[in-house]
């Protein structure tokens, strides 16, 4: 109980320290990014990689990565799981990409992502004072926070929304099938198109198009940090209006050439000097 409780306080925390309230948070690459500085990318990963965190101990330099999927929910609670992992400083625990094993350290960091992605209070301020809930309501909690089943059902379960019965209900359900039965199918494939796409770090990246600008790195580099044709980077620069600097440079007219003295008295007497290779001519006999 006390990897819950500490998750649940640093949750807590964190969105009181960011001004985040009790409201579902929205992009979480963004949201990582922008609150602690951390590079964030969405990379392409095997099918049972989820994500990772790596630091470099040299520097203190931090990275999180997470995969491409088409299950958005899952890599939402895998962003949040990883700032935990972050900001527990879990860094000799902390396996990369492996959910399977349940360590104090994971079972801490996944009660942060919880309490995180769906704060009591918040859902609380969402569901009111309703009796217990239903099918529909775990839809419904699953759509306004972006979570899986399972996270909501345990949320729910712990407000006391639902019973013991329905929790272990939610287990076995899907955020696609949830949506195909109550009507928000659309919303879940556009969040499915969002989740499958590559993206850079966002720091990295604004650094390259400013080296890109400033005419010291090539748009081929800006391309690649993006995992994209170079000819669509270059679209996207021009329409953005970014082309690299013209630096002028400035030639001299050879009269404006200031006059230079030479001395070449020590070449010449050093031409003139014999060589190791030079002999003095014998005289023949006669």
């Amino acid at each position: 109980m006390k990897a819950e409780s500490d998750g649940r306080r640093a949750a807590e925390r964190f969105r009181a320290e960011h001004t985040l309230g009790v409201q579902p948070l929205g992009d979480l690459v963004a949201l990582i990014e922008q609150t602690t500085g951390i590079d964030v990318a969405v990379l392409d990963a095997g099918p049972d990689e989820h994500g990772l965190t790596m630091r470099d101990r040299k520097h203190g330099t931090v990275f999180i990565g997470v995969a491409r999927t088409r299950k958005p929910m899952r890599q939402r609670s895998t962003l949040a799981h990883e700032l935990g992992h972050v900001l527990f400083e879990d860094w000799a625990d902390h396996e990369t990409g492996n959910w399977s094993h349940r360590s104090p350290a994971e079972i801490r960091a996944d009660a942060f992502a919880r309490h995180l992605l769906v704060p009591t209070e918040g859902l609380r301020a969402f569901l009111g004072d309703r009796k217990l809930g239903t099918q529909s309501t775990l839809s419904n909690v699953v759509q306004h926070f972006l979570v899986s089943p399972q996270i909501a059902g345990i949320a729910l379960h712990q407000t006391g929304y639902l019973d013991d019965a329905a929790k272990q209900e939610s287990r076995g359900l899907t955020a696609r099938g949830l949506a195909a039965r109550f009507g928000w199918s659309d919303q879940y494939r556009a969040l499915q198109a969002d989740s499958d796409q590559r993206r850079a770090p966002q720091q990295l990246l604004a650094r390259a198009i400013r080296g890109y600008a400033e005419g010291v790195l090539p748009a081929q580099a800006v391309a690649n940090l993006r995992g994209v044709p170079l000819e669509d980077a270059q679209r996207d620069l021009r329409e953005a209006g970014v082309s690299p600097a013209e630096h002028r440079v400035d030639w001299a007219e050879p009269a404006d050439l200031p006059d230079i003295h030479v001395d070449l008295a020590a070449l010449d007497e050093d031409l003139d000097a014999p060589t190791d290779g030079d002999f003095p001519t014998a005289e023949r006999e006669p």
